[in-house]
């Protein structure tokens, strides 16, 4: 008929006979075929192409039929269709989907009168096809014949050229072997690219540009279209340099009718694997538009295509249109092409399958109309950060986007989904429609944000940066659009905070708590009192504002002006790291931090940071040291905060190189510090880096006529060399609480003499009880400045009471300007908030402050953990005897100031001799014969610097034994640290970029670094957990509230928790924001004999593990061969791709733990490697 519309011709006699013998053989053919009506569809596929033709069969009122192999029978597919019947059981996942004969005597068993193959698998197998025919069965699709001329394609390539359609030069028949490959490579060059001969989507396909790599390419190609499609024929063909990927959508009757349903863009792909499809295609000239579908029409038309396909070219930059092949189904992107023109590809299949006709289903080209833009995404399980590696596992989370303009087509998305490694890393199709391209692009991006899928990785941040780049937007790309924009695999990683957090309270609950508790007692389940403010209230000036103002010099010149006497407030440092261990977190100091802003603006400054805490931080309370900070200073503007730093050690245990102390004192400016607290535990002067406030430790008793060592002329002769290094303020510093009060007032009245402008900060501790009188002597003997915690985290081994030294002061020459009231208020929150921490309380087993302390002096912090030891081993009725061997150990170093780290040293020493039972005497005697604490050794060195009365002899001679003497600073020979180095190996350690306070984390305590750093990617932001939860977790059915960011807050309930299962796991069900989720726990102690796979460690370059759950299919090493860096090690394969996994490092094959055929999991360590030494 066709003839006539085109050819203007009269219509003579002839002519009309002709036309009328035309229409009446036309209407004879239409009428003689039987036309039916399916009842029952089988659909031999899986995934969410079937659940795709099940939706279609339904509003046909049809019966849908499902197979599903073993690995699928929790499918979601199988559960969607109205029978379910299982196939190739004991095969392999993919070989269950590709047995025709099971599949054909299903069918025949139940009755089925057509199958449709969906795509992939055996769509394209025109043996199958056959195979359905020979059986009475309707395969819907293409005729057999047809397939294998167009779903071969060679073939199809064969039958462009007859039908003068322009092709791509290539192989005229399959190749055979890499041979072959050689020669067409001699002939045509590089690039090439080998394609399967019976299958798409990427697999078995591979693109090479050298011709050495035409060996690999051959093997690997051949291997994936083997295992994907059933079939390893290969075929080849010159690769066309920077084309557009457009590929027709036709649809043929079983009478001769063929439309086309235009076409669509497929440009963006991976690895020649389609990521984003978009119809019609943008910018297409309509003349090249109407040359590629009259083509696609013509070369269809010439073989007699009937059903649903598409013929795919090439567009290269001059306008030339290449064919490339036809697929002889139902394409993945079939969705955009329905969403543009408003046709069921589907349904139109199923009834062309009937014997229906275009024009039965009002289908002609007069009919097909463009509407709009589409846009289809896929979103996969693939980590787009890993080169896009498949992941598999449990859908923890799964919220979708939706609304005007988005379509999902999906088979397993949904929350307890098991993603399986042996099948497609499909998910859900998101197709977006809009009036244009602009338009869709802006409804998938939005739909794309509102997606939440937790537990498996996916491509959706590559698919937002392809979405937000320009050149898509405006839609001109080509095959090298990927390639060619690095900047689409920069990702700024999902933070993932909710799972997280319920994956740490999961192991909090199964695995009790994740940071070590000191005593038996539990967290109270208190809440603290908060002192209300009036909303709105600026905090007023305070000391601070001086300093901002008037500089370092300026500020000492007001302070010492200043007419009374100021306070230092040590709440929230030395307080609860002498009475809680250092266990007191942000969460509670930054809940009373705008009190203390607004009430306490008259401090001097609040010591919070230094010491301990930084390490205590990061090793149990899982938090970072400088969010602290920065918090702390953003709730209190108005207040110095002050710190202790520990000279040459800065706040670690050992020296650093000088650039480290310099980068770090530079970072804790910027970051909030104001007063640097600076000290030596020695006193060595050369290790003291003079900042604000230069402390001296003191020691011994100035107030002893008798004392031959630390008198008066010690300390006066020290702050004369303090005060010419230019120190703005003198320290004091009693870490001991040894300083009476007849000493103080000795001690700070003679340095006021003799520095009358320079302002005088005195810490104690208040051990003995006699804190407060000594202070009060100092404040009366010209001090400027004392320490002081709040009333109830206050004595003992912490610091003397805020509350006595202020009333004690009141209506005197030196009142503090402190209210007793806010100071009663202040101190009520923390006796509250104290009985959070009753695991770490200290009045567990001390009960009162001791006056021995003038005998041994301890420093209280030391003297707490000290004591927690004796109790915890059973030795507490000991505790006198541990004390005198401290005195002891301290003579036999030769009565050194003890302060971090030299009171370690001397604890060290205690504890050695206690265990060796040695005295002060015989200790000496044997010191050429014993083996001494490391640290012992190290002091004796000069590895901490010079004791102001010398090393003890003979002991240092017999304890070094002929090892280096260190009698100078150690600083001073030490190489400066490569701090930007250093940032590069943690960033690709850890995967993540990293502030530069975070390398200085590390510089300072490497380990702890590292461990806080893997904890915090695995268990999420826990310092936003309240302070009994963080320790102790939920009780079943407790809920809590968890602010984990202004304005979002996450609402958790423990519900229950599972019977422990075969892998040595518990389920632990949550309720989140009114949502159940589950997690899986691993009972460490109920599964410690169950054996479990070795993993390959982060950060460990010669570990080599799976990157993605799969089978392991050929190793290439053996251990004790040499390999280079990207030698090949083992390939893998994964949901139908094969990886060649290479070696990151240079060195030897040390161990191989698993071999050919075995199934592995993501991380599973495979190959050590031991690395070549720079």
């Amino acid at each position: 008929m066709t003839i006539f519309r085109s050819a203007p011709m009269a219509l003579n006699t002839s002519n009309r006979f002709l036309l009328q013998r035309t229409k009446l053989f036309d209407l004879v053919r239409h009428n003689s075929h039987k036309t039916q009506e399916f009842s029952k569809v089988m659909v031999a596929n899986r995934g969410e192409i079937a659940i795709r033709v099940f939706r279609a069969l339904t509003e046909l009122n049809k019966t849908s039929v499902a197979i599903y192999s073993e690995q699928d029978k929790l499918s979601m597919h199988r559960q969607k269709a109205d029978e379910a019947y299982l196939i190739g059981k004991g095969l392999p996942p993919v070989a269950a989907y590709l047995n025709i004969d099971q599949i054909i005597d299903v069918a025949i068993k139940h009755n089925i009168d057509a199958i449709h193959p969906g795509y992939g698998f055996m769509s394209e197998r025109a043996d199958f096809a056959q195979a359905c025919k020979d059986n009475g069965i309707v395969f819907i699709g293409p005729s057999a014949d047809v397939m294998r001329q167009m779903g071969d394609k060679v073939a199809a390539r064969e039958a462009a050229i007859k039908a003068n359609v322009q092709v791509v030069p290539g192989s005229s028949g399959p190749v055979k072997s890499a041979d072959e490959v050689r020669e067409f490579v001699n002939q045509y060059g590089c690039p090439i690219i080998i394609k399967a001969a019976y299958g798409g989507g990427g697999r078995g396909m591979r693109k090479v540009d050298d011709p050495k790599d035409v060996e690999n390419a051959f093997h690997r190609a051949f291997s994936e279209a083997q295992a994907a499609f059933g079939d390893g024929s290969l075929f080849v063909e010159k690769f066309i340099e920077r084309p557009r990927h457009i590929e027709v959508q036709i649809m043929g009757d079983q009478y001769g009718n063929m439309i086309h349903l235009y076409e669509r863009d497929c440009s963006v792909q991976r690895r020649h694997q389609k990521v984003v499809e978009v119809a019609p295609a943008p910018h297409l000239d309509e003349e090249i538009r109407q040359k590629m579908v009259r083509d696609a029409l013509k070369l269809c038309k010439a073989v007699g295509y009937q059903n649903v396909g598409t013929v795919e070219f090439l567009l290269d930059n001059k306008g030339n249109h290449y064919f490339m092949e036809v697929n002889a189904r139902l394409q993945v992107e079939h969705t955009v092409t329905e969403e543009i023109t408003g046709v069921d590809l589907v349904q139109a299949q199923i009834r062309i399958a009937e014997g229906k006709s275009l024009k039965d289903l009002k289908l002609t080209q007069e009919n097909i109309h463009v509407h709009g833009s589409a846009i289809q995404c896929r979103v996969t399980t693939e980590d787009p950060a890993l080169g896009f590696q498949p992941d598999s596992g449990r859908i923890e989370v799964f919220r979708s986007g939706e609304g005007m303009g988005i379509r999902l087509d999906s088979a397993s998305a949904f929350a307890g989904s098991i993603i399986s490694p042996h099948y497609d890393s499909l998910m859900v199709k998101v197709i977006a429609h809009a009036r244009n391209h602009p338009n869709a692009v802006s409804k998938m991006k939005r739909a794309l944000k509102e997606f939440r899928i937790r537990g498996v990785k996916t491509n959706i941040p590559f698919l937002m940066n392809v979405l937000d780049q320009p050149k898509f937007v405006d839609g001109s790309v080509d095959t090298y659009f990927i390639d060619e924009h690095p900047e689409l695999f920069q990702f700024t990683p999902s933070q993932n905070r909710a799972s997280k957090l319920l994956k740490y309270l999961g192991e909090v609950e199964v695995n009790g708590p994740q940071t070590p508790l000191v005593t038996e007692l539990l967290p109270k389940n208190v809440e603290p009192p908060i002192p209300r403010l009036q909303h709105g209230q600026i905090a007023p000036s305070g000391w601070r504002n001086v300093l901002k103002k008037d500089g370092p010099e300026g500020f000492a010149k007001a302070v010492r002006n200043h007419q009374g006497c100021l306070i230092t407030d040590t709440t929230s440092r030395d307080a609860h790291q002498s009475l809680l261990a250092t266990r007191v977190r942000t969460y509670d100091l930054a809940k009373i931090a705008p009190f203390v802003s607004h009430s306490f603006s008259s401090l001097f400054s609040l010591e919070n940071w230094g010491g301990a805490t930084f390490d205590v931080s990061m090793r149990f309370l899982h938090e970072c040291p400088w969010e602290r900070l920065e918090r702390l200073r953003e709730l209190i503007p108005n207040i110095p905060f002050q710190m202790l730093l520990r000279g040459a050690n800065a706040v670690g245990y050992k020296n650093y190189p000088d650039n480290v102390i310099h980068k770090f004192c530079d970072l804790s400016v910027k970051s909030g510090m104001d007063v640097f607290r600076v000290f030596d535990s020695l006193n060595y002067l050369p290790n003291m880096v003079v900042g604000m406030e230069a402390a001296i430790s003191y020691t011994g008793d100035v107030s002893d006529p008798k004392a031959d060592k630390y008198d008066l002329k010690y300390y006066l002769d020290l702050s004369d060399q303090l005060v010419k290094a230019g120190t703005h303020i003198l320290g004091i510093k009693d870490m001991a609480g040894v300083l009476k009060p007849e000493a103080a007032k000795l001690l700070i009245g003679a340095i006021r003499d003799r520095h009358p402008d320079t302002p005088i900060h005195v810490h104690t501790h208040d051990t003995a009880g006699a804190g407060v009188a000594s202070m009060l002597e100092c404040a009366r003997a010209g001090a400027d400045i004392v320490d002081a915690a709040v009333d109830s985290m206050s004595g003992m081994t912490s610091q003397p009471s805020m509350g006595a030294i202020v009333a004690s002061l009141e209506r005197t020459p030196h009142e503090t300007g402190l209210k007793l009231s806010n100071i009663s208020k202040y101190s009520a929150y923390w006796e509250i908030c104290r009985q959070l921490y009753q695991p770490f309380e200290c009045a567990t087993t001390m009960r009162s402050g001791n006056a021995d302390v003038y005998q041994h002096a301890i420093p209280g912090g030391q003297y707490t953990n000290l004591q927690f030891q004796a109790f915890s081993l059973g030795l507490g009725d000991k505790f006198d005897d541990v004390k005198k061997m401290y005195a002891e150990a301290n003579e036999v170093l030769g009565d050194i100031i003890k302060v971090t780290p030299s009171s370690k040293i001397v604890g060290d020493l205690a504890q050695f001799m206690v265990q060796n039972n040695l005295t002060k005497e015989n200790v000496v005697d044997r010191a050429d014969e014993l083996s001494f604490p490391k640290s012992v050794v190290e002091f004796l060195q000069g590895q901490i610097g010079q004791p102001p009365y010398g090393f003890p002899e003979p002991l240092r001679t017999k304890v070094l034994r002929g090892k280096p003497k260190i009698d100078k600073r150690v600083g001073e020979d030490m190489p400066s640290l490569d701090l930007e180095k250093l940032k590069q190996t943690l960033e690709e350690k850890h995967g993540r970029k990293l502030r530069d306070v975070d390398v200085m984390s590390s510089a300072m305590f490497p380990k702890e670094f590292d461990d806080f750093e893997r904890f915090r990617q695995q268990h999420g932001p826990v310092d936003k957990l309240n302070t009994r939860i963080f320790l102790t977790g939920l009780d079943v059915a407790e809920t809590t509230d968890v602010e984990i960011e202004k304005g979002k807050t996450l609402t958790i309930q423990l519900l229950a928790r599972g019977k422990l299962n075969n892998k040595g796991e518990r389920e632990v069900f949550f309720e989140l924001n009114g949502q159940m989720r589950s997690i899986f726990v691993r009972d460490e102690e109920a599964s410690k004999d169950i054996v479990v796979r070795p993993k390959a460690l982060a950060g460990v370059r010669g570990h080599i593990g799976a990157p993605m759950p799969g089978e392991i299919l050929e190793v290439r090493v053996k251990e004790g061969d040499k390999v280079n860096q990207k030698d090949a090690l083992f390939v893998l394969s994964a949901m139908k791709m094969e990886m060649n996994i290479e070696a990151p490092v240079a060195g030897t094959v040390k161990r191989i733990y698993l071999g050919k055929g075995e199934k592995v999991s993501a991380g599973d360590l495979i190959i050590e490697i031991e690395a070549l030494s720079n």
